[in-house]
């Protein structure tokens, strides 16, 4: 077993926790070392033997979720997955575990067709995976290197749009564009950097991978905490200065213009790069149809999607920026991206926000 990502399945329904074991253990690099029906028969286990990830349900008896991890956060920092329902209400109080440190949100597996269930096992078995990698607020200096975790075949962009032509993006205007892309750690960092930004920003479109429903409650988060307007992006919406759209979960959001005009259509589609929305899918159309007046910048985040889209925009003309490692909660979108040579510079977080505004003027 040396070598797998342990989990701790922590969840007041039986069901969940008997689908939720047989999904990670679908996955030969995960083991289930146990669950628990509470949080006070998680701090027991915790006692015999301490995982790398533990999921985590929000609403339980004796103490609910958000308490735990706070709790968790505070005594034995542990890479913690929450999961939920797929409900507006829970979206909302999800937000809170984010801001209490949990390092993302996955769905409870549902068995309602084929095609649910297969995408649903790659996102949980991709998300606890990436868990296990996570630098948390208080990092353990003695801790074991992250593991290199393999990444099976998958699909491209292709199926989304065909590959960006020569000369297809527009010439350089007065308007600019920023694209950005996110996954583990993600929620965070992009409120950092979103939070320094004036309303006198370009327009920026982000995909964050998080389930459906989590999107809108997220950007309605950031839209209260950011001199910025942040919204769900919808199918069709203008990308203007001082706003932000964020992908919805579950639909992947592409960049398109009309003369000088940019705005976004959002679709359905396969995962790409096991992702929907995806990096990759938005980098790509943003390399078509704004060329050199766009700036991409991939951030913390596992596996590899956004870097050949990365590595289109720079082909196209864009200025493109990989977030370093030191600020990274995961080093692997970014590190992929550097290694395809599309970056064209290797920035810590703080400096994000400077070089949108750069952009911009």
């Amino acid at each position: 077993m040396a070598g797998k990502v342990r989990v701790l399945i922590v969840d007041d329904s039986a069901l969940v926790r008997q689908t939720l074991s047989e999904v990670l253990r679908s996955d030969p690099d995960i083991e289930v070392l146990a669950t628990a029906s509470d949080p006070f028969v998680a701090a027991k286990r915790l006692r015999d033997e301490v995982p790398d990830v533990i999921t985590l349900d929000v609403e339980m008896p004796r103490m609910d979720g958000i308490t735990f991890l706070r709790k968790l956060m505070a005594q034995h920092p542990i890479p913690v997955v929450m999961c939920s329902s797929l409900t507006e209400e829970g979206s909302e109080t999800l937000m809170q575990a984010l801001e209490a440190g949990a390092v993302d949100i996955i769905l409870k597996p549902r068995v309602d067709t084929a095609q649910f269930l297969l995408e649903s096992r790659v996102r949980i078995c991709d998300v606890v995976k990436a868990a296990a990698q996570a630098r948390l607020r208080r990092p353990n200096p003695n801790a074991p290197a992250a593991r290199s975790i393999p990444v099976t075949q998958k699909l491209s962009a292709d199926v989304m749009l065909p590959p960006p032509r020569a000369g297809q993006a527009m010439a350089r205007t007065t308007e600019r564009v920023v694209c950005i892309g996110a996954s583990t750690g993600g929620t965070e960092l992009l409120r950092e950097v979103l939070q320094a930004l004036p309303v006198a920003s370009p327009g920026i479109v982000i995909v964050q991978h998080m389930p459906e429903l989590f999107t809108a409650a997220f950007a309605n988060r950031l839209n209260g905490l950011c001199a910025l307007d942040i919204k769900e992006a919808a199918d069709g919406d203008t990308v203007l200065r001082g706003h932000v759209l964020i992908a919805p979960g579950n639909r992947h959001t592409l960049l398109q213009r009309s003369g000088a005009r940019y705005y976004v259509t959002v679709k359905d589609g396969p995962l790409v790069s096991r992702h929907r929305p995806s990096v990759d899918v938005l980098f790509r159309s943003a390399a078509q149809s704004a060329g050199s007046n766009a700036l991409g910048i991939i951030m913390t985040g596992m596996g590899d999607d956004g870097a050949r889209g990365l590595l289109e925009m720079k082909q196209a003309g864009a200025a493109t920026i990989a977030q370093d490692e030191a600020t990274s909660v995961v080093f692997g979108m970014p590190k992929e991206a550097i290694a395809l040579g599309a970056a064209d510079r290797v920035l810590p977080l703080e400096r994000l926000a400077g070089e949108i505004l750069r952009a911009g003027r």
